[in-house]
């Protein structure tokens, strides 16, 4: 009677003992198709232009605008440069790459704040968007970003040594990845990420290779020997606040504006931050 109850006893841990093994394959089986669906359809959620309608180029006043073509690997960019409302020599000038679900379109009433401060603007497209050829990588898109610098810095009404990086969201990725190729006299990043790894290993729980565009900024930034201007939401759900505190502690000259914001509404005021910019500017000798 022992041996037979030992024998049952035997038999049921086995039989648990399979269904265990069964419930973890089946649970890595579905986690190895979770990570290859999104190592293949990442760039869609990273870079999701068919998700932005592109309107037509009438419906922006391009008054003081010079629409610029660039040729890269990728093919035909836009950019569309706004000049400086004053002209006293070569003018200092930024360089803008907007968030992922944006185009150069949306930003040009915004950048009336640094035009009047004597700063030309350079809105640069990615690859894929809007009325821009080929298709959006890191790759393709800071080869489209420094030859507009080269554009940029190369132009007589231009100051190429002050020539600043702005971005916002996923634009700060660009131009960080931009300023690890062509330095800038000053960075400025708004609700920027450490990196594309570290949000894959956060936000969805893969490991950090899968990125297959990595945008380190945290690298970056600890190589960058200039100032660093960071503005953050403390409620950003995207984002996390805790990615800007990071971004400023690798910094070797950074500064933290932490605003009461979440992501898409940072900063949730413009006049306000475009004088913290302005500020900042000065102080670092940018803006004379």
């Amino acid at each position: 009677m022992v041996l037979r109850g030992l024998f049952r006893l035997s038999r049921n841990m086995d039989s648990k003992l399979h269904i265990l093994i069964r419930i973890l394959l089946g649970g890595m089986a579905l986690y190895i198709f979770y990570g290859a669906v999104l190592f293949f359809a990442q760039r869609r959620f990273i870079f999701p232009r068919h998700l932005v309608r592109t309107p037509p180029v009438d419906a922006t006043d391009t008054s003081g605008i010079e629409r610029i073509w660039l040729t890269t690997n990728a093919g035909r960019t836009e950019t569309w440069l706004l000049t400086p409302d004053s002209n006293a020599g070569p003018a200092p000038a930024f360089i803008v790459a907007h968030g992922n679900a944006e185009l150069i379109d949306h930003w040009v009433g915004e950048m009336a704040a640094l035009r009047r401060l004597g700063f030309a603007v350079l809105l640069v497209e990615y690859p894929g968007y809007g009325r821009s050829e080929g298709s959006p990588t890191q790759g393709s898109v800071t080869e489209v970003f420094a030859a507009a610098y080269d554009m940029l810095a190369a132009r007589e009404d231009v100051d190429a040594d002050r020539i600043v990086f702005l971005g916002r969201s996923l634009g700060g990725g660009v131009v960080c990845a931009l300023a690890a190729e062509r330095p800038p006299a000053a960075l400025v990043l708004i609700s920027t990420f450490k990196s594309i790894n570290a949000m894959a290993a956060e936000k969805f729980f893969v490991p950090p290779f899968f990125a297959r565009d990595p945008f380190n900024n945290l690298k970056t930034l600890r190589n960058y020997p200039g100032p660093v201007l960071i503005a953050h939401g403390t409620r950003d759900s995207l984002i996390p606040f805790s990615h800007g505190v990071a971004l400023q502690k690798a910094a070797r000259r950074g500064r933290l504006i932490a605003y009461e914001a979440g992501h898409n509404n940072c900063p949730p005021d413009w006049p306000a931050f475009w004088e913290e910019v302005e500020r900042f500017l000065r102080e670092e000798g940018v803006l004379r």
